[in-house]
């Protein structure tokens, strides 16, 4: 049995009406073809479309996500890790009883 839609399935758009350098709306993520054809797709169909658009939203987010993580290891100082630990061997050289006697 079909659920019967009550009130129609508000476009998707947020006003930032820019395509991507693969086409993609950069607000809604909608291709060309989905937007020029929102308003005359069925409500089964614009489901299908929002479901399209959440699945590019979390590839692009996990995208952003990898591509941060890249750089803040590549930002790290010389010799520090993750943490911030120092990765030198020459750090376990000397204990305080060595420096002071």
């Amino acid at each position: 049995m079909e659920q019967i839609e009550l009130f129609a399935i508000e476009s998707p758009c947020r006003g930032v009406c820019e395509n991507s350098a693969k086409g993609f709306c950069k607000g809604c993520l909608r291709s060309r073809e989905e937007r020029f054809h929102w308003f005359s797709l069925s409500n089964e169909a614009r489901h299908h479309v929002l479901e399209l658009c959440k699945q590019r939203r979390a590839r692009l987010l996990k995208a952003r996500q990898d591509r941060l993580a890249a750089d803040s290891a590549k930002a790290l100082p010389y010799g520090m890790d993750a943490d911030g630990i120092q990765e030198s061997p020459e750090a376990d050289l000397f204990t305080t009883k060595d420096a002071f006697p």
